[in-house]
């Protein structure tokens, strides 16, 4: 790989600024903040952590904070950042003729020697394209030669890496502290020893979690997948999904960098813990992040100490897919709040079930600032919610927000969704009258004893089947239906005092829905698309409906024929040879007591068996609870 240019580096730092000082938000690509790594040195293996949005999104991730400070604590490896550009910055890197660049160094992407994408939303697919392109990088795996930088890319997406798997080299299937450090041990290793590009790929694909798609080929039958079949004998027959066992020990963001400008979530974030036991039927997140496991409370006090002294930051998230659930939730706010409350730290839960008991702790946290809460119903009658196994009622959620009322809060935040299995116009409106319920719980307090008005923000999000969950086989319901039931939901939360509606644009979710359960062939689509304007995909000012239409037409295929079909349970999957751990018999079961409206019990209380023989082995809910620490 050729690291020399025919200009210095001052000269194209020179230039690189000059391009700078001309978008709408320039700190988006000047880097030097705060805590950000410098290392010299000759010989160090150069990674690119790239996120396929804006910074302030990208920033905001707590998986690549995690994955910089385990790469950047490696003496061989260097990591460095980049971002997706946005519109401005993309028209000025093509008219000048630069190269998409690091926040670290401003080097060139095309002369790292890894370049990895963080895929958390399906939408972001054409913003690797636009990095990609901009950097110099062919597009398809195939056309990348020996000196080209290696593309791999990890996150949720990885779940169901079809539809991008002609266009990243390697894939990360599961939790990366360790495995990202097992790359790169063979990788460097490979590199040392001169190996080309398909004998490092196969030194690669026998990592436990690593999946190279060169050495699978698909076929179909009748317009629809049929088969994966492995070209290359070395390569696994199933990609097993990793786990961080003792998530305590791990290594997690060291020194956070402080961003010059303000970002989506910017405050210290506290993974109370990995995987969630509720075992909701939509919730891709419940099943993939299997089994739990929690940090200590001591580990995320010392973590808290630490960041706050370096960042400066006045604000502490206790972060996980449901922090009420956290074992030590009660001793660690009050402990949190002890702490910090001299210096006006407050603390904040992004997310909570309705039937968390946080009472005091909500009374705790108001005495500092009263930060947002959020709760998710999911559904609007309790029939639906059995239905997705939610395993709340209606006095869940008025109970609780009665007690945010009573401990000083005026705003929060509802979650549902529209279009689930099984939902009718009565489960719909359903939303209406419970959010008419939370107003009335409200304003019947005294005046003296709540706020001047309540900001209840009603959000209803479209169902999107996702893989390895329950629902991964029903259909996403087409987009004349999403709207009538969206201003159907819209015309019943009219004149509800305190209550506003939020919804999210369906042509979106559908193409969401469509990648998520697609296969090989939408990778074409997606290059055609992104070869007709599309990108930022998930920001409706530049969503290019008609670049997506003609692209599909193009190749003879539909968004319908992946989103809106119901697949037999009896189908082969596009992700059948990933091994998420939870077992597809288990999937089936909970497909099938869904429709019977039977609740499973979550796993806390009883084992249900979701990962069949592994269970023993990579469960270990029994052992915990003998331990004591559930």
């Amino acid at each position: 790989m050729n690291f020399s240019a025919s200009t210095t580096a001052e000269e194209r730092l020179e230039r690189i600024n000059a391009l700078i000082s001309r978008v709408e938000k320039p700190t988006r690509y000047m880097g030097g903040e705060l805590n950000m790594r410098v290392k010299q040195g000759e010989g160090l293996f150069r990674f690119a952590l790239c996120f396929p949005d804006t910074y302030e999104i990208g920033m905001s991730h707590l998986g690549s904070r995690i994955i910089y400070n385990v790469l950047n604590n490696r003496e061989d490896t260097y990591a460095e950042r980049c971002y997706a550009p946005w519109v401005d910055m993309e028209a000025l890197l093509r008219e000048s003729g630069e190269k998409l660049f690091s926040l670290e160094t401003k080097r060139p992407l095309d002369e790292f020697h890894v370049i990895a994408f963080s895929l958390l939303y399906e939408m972001c697919y054409t913003n690797i394209l636009t990095m990609l392109e901009l950097s110099g990088i062919p597009l398809r795996s195939c056309e990348r030669g020996e000196d080209a930088p290696l593309i791999v890319a990890g996150g949720p997406c990885v779940c169901n890496s079809e539809p991008i798997a002609e266009i990243v080299d390697v894939f990360f299937f599961g939790d990366g502290e360790e495995l990202v450090n097992e790359f790169m041990d063979a990788y460097a290793e490979g590199r040392r020893r001169g190996a080309k590009k398909r004998e490092l790929l196969l030194d690669l694909c026998a990592i436990p979690g690593v999946y190279v798609p060169a050495f699978y080929r698909a076929e179909y039958e009748n317009g629809q997948f049929a088969r994966l079949i492995k070209t290359e004998e070395a390569a696994p027959d199933c990609i097993e999904r990793r786990i961080v066992r003792d998530l305590d020990r791990a290594e997690f963001t060291g020194d956070l960098i402080v961003p010059y400008m303000s970002i989506v979530h910017d405050r210290i974030a506290l993974e109370l813990f990995r995987g969630c036991t509720r075992g909701c039927r939509f919730c891709q997140a419940g099943f993939i992040y299997r089994p739990i496991r929690e940090r200590r409370m001591s580990t995320l006090i010392e973590y808290a100490d630490e960041q706050l002294k370096r960042t400066g930051h006045d604000e502490v998230s206790l972060f996980s897919l449901s922090s009420g659930d956290y074992s030590e939730i009660h001793e660690m706010v009050p402990a949190v709040l002890d702490r910090y409350t001299k210096n006006r730290i407050s603390v904040s839960f992004p997310s909570l079930r309705i039937d968390s008991f946080l009472k005091d702790d909500l009374e705790k946290m108001q005495g500092v600032r009263k930060t947002g809460l959020t709760f998710a119903p999911e559904a609007g009658t309790q029939r639906m919610r059995d239905i997705i196994n939610k395993g709340v009622n209606e006095d869940d959620l008025l109970r609780t927000v009665k007690d945010a009322f009573e401990a000083g809060w005026q705003g929060v935040k509802l979650y549902f969704m529209i279009g689930l299995p099984g939902e009718t116009d009565e489960d719909v409106l359903g939303i209406a009258e419970l959010a008419r319920k939370v107003s009335r719980e409200f304003y019947s307090m005294p005046k003296d004893k709540r706020g001047k008005g309540l900001r209840c923000t009603v959000s209803a999000s479209t169902f999107v089947p996702k893989p390895f969950t329950p629902f991964q086989w029903e259909p996403q319901i087409d987009v004349d239906e999403v709207l009538r039931r969206q201003a159907l939901l819209r015309q019943a939360l009219k004149g509800i005092r305190g209550v506003e509606f939020n919804c999210h644009f369906s042509e979106t979710s559908r193409l969401e829905a469509c990648f998520a359960r697609g296969d090989r062939r939408l990778a074409e689509v997606m290059i055609g698309a992104y070869r007709r304007g599309a990108r930022f995909d998930s920001w409706d000012e530049h969503f290019k409906k008609e670049a997506w239409d003609e692209s599909f037409a193009e190749r003879g295929l539909s968004v319908d024929m992946f989103a809106n079909r119901r697949i037999s349970t009896d189908e082969p999957l596009a992700w059948q040879h990933m091994d998420a751990l939870v077992t597809l018999d288990y999937l089936k079961k909970e497909h099938e007591r869904a429709f019977e409206g039977i609740v499973t019990p979550d796993c806390r209380e009883k084992c249900n068996g979701c990962f069949g023989q592994k269970c023993a082995t990579h469960c270990g809910m029994h052992s915990a609870r003998a331990e004591g620490s559930l």
